[in-house]
């Protein structure tokens, strides 16, 4: 009763939220427990419908039309064919739009909020390949933008804030599109990661947006 007392007073003090979200998680992270995934992606629909609602009710500050994408990075160490909690994922596609990167693989099923689960993805590999493409497109070394390399990422788009739970560290997925992001580091592991450890990180997010950054 508590926690859901504390749950509501944190949801009713947003009114900003990040437009996507980019959870960094790890393959054992997932198999200690393979629903939560499914649960976090839940929350996101819910707390983004909320503060969304409750905005356009009281008529107050914009929310930045809530949260549009949310993305888990899955950490495998050149494991990935050892997950066996794949399956559970696609019940996301029960409520969301589920797309599943999974070695060369791309499956998109289900509507609703975008929810991308990339399994043992590198920044590195994924900036290599953008130059591979180049290459292959014969580019000149004057055509050679920023612009050039975001229109050939696998992932185009730019998480405003970046979770990281538990003690291991951040790793290079999403290191072109994450130079500005915030992040935000628990020390909840992520079999724990709870939904008001959640709201404490958007209500931090929150609080940056407004200072700017400072």
């Amino acid at each position: 009763m508590i926690r859901w007392l504390y749950e509501r007073r944190l949801l009713s003090g947003l009114s900003i939220l990040p437009s996507q979200i980019c959870f960094m998680i790890t393959g054992k992270d997932v198999e200690e427990a393979p629903g939560k995934l499914v649960e976090v992606s839940r929350w996101c629909v819910e707390i983004s419908k909320a503060v969304t609602d409750s905005c356009e009710m009281a008529g107050g500050e914009n929310n930045r039309g809530g949260i549009k994408g949310v993305t888990f990075h899955i950490s495998t160490r050149g494991r990935e064919d050892e997950l066996s909690c794949i399956g559970r994922f696609r019940e996301v596609s029960h409520f969301a739009r589920l797309t599943l990167h999974h070695g060369q693989a791309t499956e998109t099923e289900g509507e609703g909020m975008d929810v991308h689960v990339a399994i043992g993805k590198s920044g590195r590999e994924e900036i290599t390949e953008c130059i591979r493409k180049m290459a292959r497109d014969g580019l000149s070394p004057g055509e050679v933008t920023e612009h050039a390399i975001e229109e050939r990422l696998t992932f185009r788009y730019t998480p405003d804030l970046v979770i990281k739970t538990g003690g291991s560290h951040l790793t290079d997925f999403l290191i072109w599109q994450s130079v500005y992001s915030e992040l935000f580091f628990s020390d909840v592991n992520w079999a724990l990661f709870r939904k008001t450890d959640f709201l404490r990180a958007l209500r931090d997010y929150q609080s940056r947006v407004r200072r700017f950054g400072r």
